[in-house]
């Protein structure tokens, strides 16, 4: 018995120092990313941490509010004043004349296409130093409509991206807005920001607040907020992202849109930022080209193959495939992309799929006559 005891209390003595080396491993690991000799290197691992659920928790372990504040700053994108000028966009619905994208030949016609399956959607694969991705076009912007779950509720789950895709009889599709995700362990089932979708102002939900008597996050009673950053396609099929209420999205006619920001490019101008505009991420974005044609475009991250992007990243990509208008959606491990039930982008919560309340559907390709 005595013998069993002493050999029990080696196991958890070794087991507790095992534990002790480790977290003191990581607290100067920590320490040494933050305090090195690189402020290019924290910077981006401050922004980045600051960027995800969880990572902020740990950031706060060893910087002060100040000091992170200090680095936020130094790598962030300065919100617009303007809103989108719809009359720069006139909508085509053409085939894209984007010769970046893959071009198949086919060998009996000897006829070159951007679209071979002739479905109106393009992919290309979209690469840069950091990060991995895929980029879709989608030729005719009455496709892309807003998808959300039924009721929204803190205490409720959302639904996994392909779901949402299945529910709308969609074909593809990239995950939508802001939801409330405290700490990371939120259950997508409540939206924060606007949401329309399909015609109908579904939503205006505000950040819940720390009750100082209970210790929990509750709703504000009296929410201060009156404005979004938003996108959204009005019944012109034109996206119009800036910052706005709800009562003026809907005399812009909005019929589908989210909230998260910020606006990377508007009527054509590219955001002005600090640094690299943010950490590398996975990210989601969409966008409008001149000729209506929709762009969706959504970046691995936090993988060997691909640590993430930042906001300047999205915004080069948004450039160089012609957007006018773009807009930053929410990232980090909601970000992923489906094209005809396949996964084509996975950042999945390593606790299961990912559930979120909205999505950007892009719907079948409309028969002609």
């Amino acid at each position: 018995m005595k013998l069993a005891l002493k050999i029990i209390g080696r196991f958890f003595l070794v087991l507790f120092a095992t534990l002790i080396i480790i977290v003191v491993g990581a607290w100067g690991a920590l320490k040494l990313a933050i305090e090195g000799p690189s402020t290019h290197f924290r910077e981006i691992f401050v922004t980045s941490m600051m960027e995800s659920s969880f990572g902020p928790n740990v950031i706060r372990l060893v910087m002060s509010e100040e000091e992170i504040q200090a680095i936020l700053d130094l790598n962030k994108v300065i919100e617009f004043d303007e809103i989108t000028d719809p009359s720069l966009i006139t909508i085509m619905q053409k085939e894209s004349e984007d010769k970046q994208a893959a071009i198949v030949r086919d060998e009996e016609t000897e006829e070159e296409s951007l679209d071979p399956d002739g479905d109106g959607i393009e992919i290309h694969e979209i690469s840069g130093p950091m990060y991995h991705g895929y980029l879709m076009i989608v030729y005719d912007p009455s496709r892309v409509i807003c998808g959300t779950i039924s009721t929204y509720a803190q205490e409720s789950s959302g639904m996994t991206l392909e779901s949402i895709i299945n529910k709308y009889g969609g074909v593809a599709g990239i995950n939508g807005g802001r939801y409330e995700d405290e700490s990371g362990l939120g259950m997508g089932g409540y939206p924060l920001g606007m949401v329309f979708s399909q015609g109908s102002l579904r939503h205006v939900g505000y950040p819940l607040i720390l009750d100082e008597e209970t210790g929990e996050y509750v709703e504000d009673p009296e929410p201060q907020e009156t404005t979004f950053t938003f996108c959204g396609f009005n019944r012109d099929n034109v996206l119009i992202v800036g910052t706005m209420g709800p009562g003026y999205a809907q005399s812009l006619g909005v019929r589908d849109g989210v909230s998260f920001g910020p606006a990377l490019i508007v009527n054509g101008e590219p955001a002005v930022y600090n640094g690299s505009g943010g950490g590398l991420n996975p990210r989601s974005a969409i966008g409008q080209r001149a000729d209506g044609a929709v762009i969706l475009l959504c970046i691995e991250g936090r993988k060997t193959t691909s640590m993430g992007a930042s906001m300047a990243d999205l915004i080069d990509v948004m450039l160089q495939y012609g957007a006018v208008n773009a807009y930053n959606l929410d990232g980090g491990m909601s970000s992923s992309m489906f094209l005809n039930g396949e996964e084509i982008v996975d950042n999945a919560n390593i606790r299961s799929d990912r559930t979120i309340p909205t999505a950007w559907v892009v719907l079948p390709q409309k028969e002609e006559g």
